[in-house]
């Protein structure tokens, strides 16, 4: 999953970012609050988490701006801890909060209960068939074996789960799996769907020419 922070305290960011990173998160990381929201306009993420304290634009605003266009998960960082700023920032459409300083162990909590929320989902376990899924491990199951997959590998596969018997463009299967500055060769997303059904089954994702890719759910 790719996920958008906006965060201006480079030591924190930095912080989150390789934490988030060493989970398989793609992190795109900017400072300033429009920055985000032309990133927004333009790219697609996963989740976006926001701290309130930016120095061009207060955060809410930011997060009101976000809520007029768009409905992705959207998760706070604040040092305000007072109640009102806290209920401000729920009412204004965020999905969850974490207080500063916080535990990252958390922010990694609080990060999968908002997207799996947003794709319907209550548990941290997803399963479809033969297939499940752990998100809190990264574990991955078929048909009771555990499955190696690597970082951008399971990525795919959960959006792809996360959307099953949907088509999901190339383009944007691309823009989750890859941040800013990252090369990406030509054939990147076949290879990585190539050794999917290599390790699950030939049958579960179905490429739709010209458009992209669907996991058969009848295949699990």
């Amino acid at each position: 999953m790719r996920i958008l922070l906006i965060e201006d305290d480079s030591l924190l960011g930095d912080g989150v970012k390789c934490a988030l990173e060493r989970q398989g998160y793609v992190v795109d990381w900017l400072s300033r609050g429009r920055e985000g929201l032309t990133a927004l306009e333009n790219e697609d993420f996963s989740a976006v988490i926001l701290d309130l304290g930016l120095p061009d634009i207060d955060g809410l605003e930011v997060l009101a701006s976000v809520r007029r266009t768009s409905n992705v998960p959207l998760l706070i960082l604040t040092a305000r801890d007072a109640i009102e700023s806290r209920i401000r920032g729920l009412d204004a459409g965020a999905d969850d909060y974490v207080l500063k300083p916080f535990d990252l162990q958390e922010l990694l909590a609080r990060l999968r209960v908002v997207t799996r929320r947003a794709s319907g989902h209550s548990s941290c376990e997803l399963k479809l068939g033969d297939l499940l899924i752990d998100e809190a491990s990264h574990k991955v199951s078929w048909r009771d074996q555990e499955v190696d997959l690597r970082r951008r590998e399971y990525a795919l596969l959960l959006e792809l789960v996360r959307h099953a018997d949907k088509v999901l463009s190339r383009t944007r299967l691309e823009s989750l799996l890859y941040g800013w500055g990252e090369g990406v060769e030509s054939n990147a997303l076949e290879v990585h769907v190539h050794h999917l059904r290599k390790k699950l089954d030939k049958r579960l994702i179905t490429t739709v020419r010209g458009i992209g890719y669907r996991l058969d759910s009848r295949a699990t």
